[in-house]
């Protein structure tokens, strides 16, 4: 049976992910802060309480997994703090990098050895983390947290790769979720593309940048 480990479990795609990996018969491992209403509803593992941005929270996962193998590991957890130049934050902007950039590492690092040759690691990024692409600025802090997580993605396919262990940037698309106010594609839609690109992650694609709907995407 396949293992699959989903931060930010509780609500939106990751939620969606836990539903669809567990209709496939996975076992599955929500992580979240708080398991709201919906998650326990599945038959699925809860760890709650869990912060990613949060280096001894984290060190709790990893203790309440023990030597759990993991074969997919999603990094999903996330926020979104909208800005713009005039309005841009600095402490909002460090908890999105916490949260959205620095968190995948923290987590990935502290599961490290939960991985085995075979397994693969996803990263929940965005496109509007692509330099490349943006052809509209705003959201000064999200942009960057997701360049950044784009960055340590790349940087978790070199460190991982020769243990054998695959590592993606996901973009979910426009997702109708709690973060973009109900508009978008349905969550469920997303969490499939996500699926369907992280059957397909190998060594060969590993350190790619792609949406859910299979386009690679530009840095």
């Amino acid at each position: 049976m396949t293992t699959v480990l989903i931060t930010g479990a509780n609500r939106g795609i990751g939620l969606e992910l836990a539903r669809q990996y567990q209709q496939r018969d996975a076992s599955v491992i929500a992580v979240c802060r708080s398991a709201g209403d919906e998650l326990p509803a599945l038959d699925v593992r809860i760890i709650d309480g869990i912060d990613v941005a949060d280096a001894d929270s984290i060190a709790r996962l990893a203790a309440d997994l023990g030597d759990t193998v993991i074969d997919i590991l999603v990094n999903n957890a996330g926020i979104l703090r909208g800005d713009d130049m005039a309005g841009a934050d600095p402490e909002d902007m460090l908890d999105q990098y916490r949260i959205n950039a620095i968190g995948p590492l923290l987590v990935t690092r502290a599961l490290a050895g939960n991985l085995r040759k075979g397994s693969r690691v996803g990263l929940v990024t965005s496109r509007v983390g692509s330099i490349a692409d943006n052809g509209s600025g705003g959201n000064y802090g999200y942009r960057a947290s997701k360049a950044a997580a784009n960055m340590i993605g790349m940087n978790l396919h070199h460190d991982l790769k020769g243990r054998g262990i695959a590592v993606a940037m996901l973009h979910p698309g426009f997702v109708a979720t709690g973060m973009t106010r109900g508009n978008g594609i349905p969550a469920s839609d997303a969490a499939a593309g996500l699926i369907e690109r992280l059957d397909e992650l190998d060594l060969d694609s590993s350190g790619g940048f792609w949406h859910a709907n299979g386009e690679q995407l530009p840095w």
